[in-house]
């Protein structure tokens, strides 16, 4: 009851809200937050009892949900950071309302459902409603065409990898998983497991915004600030990362799986580290380094070092959801995002100066906070792998490190060097540069939830330190790793802070590796012509061929009525006269007189007797 709970009351909840209108508006803040407060209490409950079930689906599958080692960590880490969005979000009016408060209990409904599922099947049912929950939560202006378009380039790109689950599934039955249960898929056989291990990797790096998938994270930062801390931290774009964490029975079989998937991982964490530091849009800078940060938890499942992926989730959770809120903040006070128009901003709401510094140092990988060691873990796995190439992959991890530091540092730089005094705040929207208009306070209820967010990104680094078994064997780093990290991360900083006005801007980096164009001329232009030639096919072959064969019948069917039918018509008109006259010739016999009768039988057995003559002789 518990897992089934855990799932069904913040679907329910978040579907009533969603469709209750403006009369669920103002029950919404509070509703949400009391729901997701008690979808904490049953994620720690269940994280403890590990709860399992299921039902049956279709012949030879069932829905099965559990909780384990892996999936305890996430329910209770997206639980958590579920209450301090809704916290957080009730500070926003335009957010305080039954849609918006619904839409993410949906989501993170599905979410729950994900990290749960123990099949493809139930995975794929979650995966649907997670992907179409996030469209409506990115597009949530729906009056803004950037938001619009946003949500349309994330559904589209992330649908297009989602398609690698559905192949995922039908190789899986067609080599012999008739159940699609997690642990039996690696008993898929010959070739089939291939392909269901591509579909699997196809999906994951379309979800986590790997390369070359990425750009769609871009535009997905038109949705509200609270939409990206949960999104885009802990749950939709760690949920690639998960499912090949979960899967990672799946890829050691097959040979070119791990190394793809940690080389893809280590190469995004490194160029889309250089996107961050191009960026000019604090948002776009902290999108950029998801996808960055992200790629260290691909790296770390493509080596096999499952642990050190989870823990960079989760540090990587918190201190990300810390730093898009704080950057909502700021939106909402300053009414700009722009780093260049956000000086001062840490001075002028020094809480949320302060929890910022704490995201950002943690971001830049600097010790003792969480990411430093979760890095390191991470990088102590694939220095310990049996990959090719384990060093080169180390060294480009370590140099993602580097940039990760100097796009954190720069950001700080930014938001705390003086204001210009011509910067007058107050502005309205579309006035001196700014996307809307600014509030000049941040709300008091949005403190709580940064504040605990900053104390977990700052603390969770220690779990490997003060409690054993929590890294696998190969993920714990060593004492030195952990010094050239420190070091690296204490160079970088400080360069990247003394450097932060002088940093290259390169149009490509900044255009993230102008990927969306690509994909427009590689996959969204030959599609488009493939289909407006299959339209003109259609048009002029296929549809003038149905017109042709009308045109031919109906034309077939006037000369018939013209010249066939009087023929019939005739011919009808002819048997039924000849007929009626048979009938005449057949009654003037019956005359009635008995006499007649007998002359006529007479006559009929004579020309009976002639024939039978004739039939003897010639015989």
């Amino acid at each position: 009851m518990v897992l089934y709970w855990l799932i069904a009351l913040p679907l329910l909840a978040g579907a009533l809200l969603a469709l209750g209108g403006r009369r669920a508006e103002p029950l919404a803040p509070a509703l949400g937050t009391g729901v997701s407060v008690a979808v904490l209490a049953l994620a720690v409950l269940a994280a403890v009892t590990r709860p399992a079930t299921d039902a049956p689906l279709f012949a030879g599958i069932r829905a099965g949900f559990a909780v384990d080692g892996l999936s305890a960590v996430l329910v209770v880490t997206v639980a958590v950071v579920l209450v301090a969005v809704l916290v957080f979000a009730a500070g926003e009016a335009e957010l305080r309302t039954g849609r918006f408060t619904g839409l993410m209990l949906v989501f993170a409904a599905a979410m729950l459902a994900t990290v749960t599922a123990a099949g493809l099947a139930p995975l794929l049912m979650a995966w649907e409603v997670m992907g179409a929950a996030s469209w409506a939560l990115i597009g949530y202006h729906h009056r803004d065409p950037a938001a619009v378009r946003g949500a349309h380039t994330a559904f589209l790109t992330t649908r297009a990898a989602d398609l690698g689950l559905y192949l995922a599934a039908g190789a899986a039955l067609a080599g012999g998983v008739g159940s699609l249960g997690f642990d039996a898929l690696p008993t898929a056989s010959g070739g089939w497991r291939d392909l269901l291990v591509a579909g699997v990797v196809v999906a994951a790096l379309g979800k986590s915004a790997q390369l070359p998938f990425s750009f769609w994270l871009s535009g997905a930062m038109r949705g509200p600030s609270p939409v990206s801390a949960l999104l885009h931290s802990a749950t939709m774009v760690a949920a690639g990362a998960y499912l090949l964490v979960r899967l990672n029975p799946l890829l050691g079989p097959v040979g070119w799986a791990g190394p793809l998937v940690a080389w893809t991982g280590a190469a995004t964490a490194l160029g889309l580290g250089l996107v961050a530091v191009a960026q000019r849009d604090l948002k776009q800078l902290l999108a950029a380094s998801t996808c960055a940060q992200i790629g260290y938890m691909i790296l770390g499942a493509g080596v096999g070092g499952g642990s050190a992926a989870v823990l960079q989730l989760v540090a990587h959770a918190a201190t990300k959801s810390l730093l898009f809120l704080a950057a909502g903040a700021w939106l909402t006070a300053t009414g700009t995002k722009q780093l260049g128009r956000l000086a001062g901003a840490a001075r002028r709401f020094p809480l949320v100066g302060a929890v910022f510094t704490v995201g950002a140092l943690t971001l830049a990988g600097l010790p003792p906070l969480s990411l430093w060691v979760a890095k390191d873990a991470v990088l102590a796995a694939t220095l310990d792998a049996r990959v090719p190439g384990a060093v080169a992959l180390y060294v480009v991890g370590l140099a993602g490190a580097a940039v990760a530091a100097v796009y954190s540092a720069k950001a700080l730089w930014f938001v705390w060097r003086p204001a210009p005094r011509t910067d007058v705040p107050g502005g309205g929207a579309g006035t001196d540069g700014r996307e809307q208009d600014p509030t000049g306070h941040v709300p008091a209820v949005a403190g709580p939830p940064l504040v605990l967010l900053a104390v977990g990104a700052a603390t969770l680094g220690l779990l490997p330190v003060l409690g054993r078994g929590v890294l696998a064997p190969g993920s714990t780093p060593r004492w030195w790793e952990l010094l050239v990290s420190a070091v690296v991360a204490v160079g970088a900083t400080l360069w990247g802070w003394r450097s932060a006005t002088r940093l290259p801007e390169p149009g490509p980096a900044a255009r993230w590796w102008d990927l969306e164009r690509v994909a427009r001329l590689l996959v969204v232009r030959p599609v488009r012509r493939l289909a407006e030639g299959l339209a003109g096919f259609d048009d002029r072959v296929l549809d003038r061929g149905v017109d042709s064969t009308a045109r031919a019948t109906l034309a077939l069917a006037r000369l018939l009525d013209r010249r066939g039918e009087p023929a019939l018509d005739g011919t009808v008109r002819g048997v039924t006269d000849g007929a009626r006259a048979l009938g005449r010739w057949a009654r003037r016999p019956q005359t009635g007189q008995l006499h007649q009768y007998y002359a006529q039988a007479s006559v009929g057995f004579v020309v009976l007797a002639v024939l039978a003559v004739v039939v003897i002789v010639v015989s």
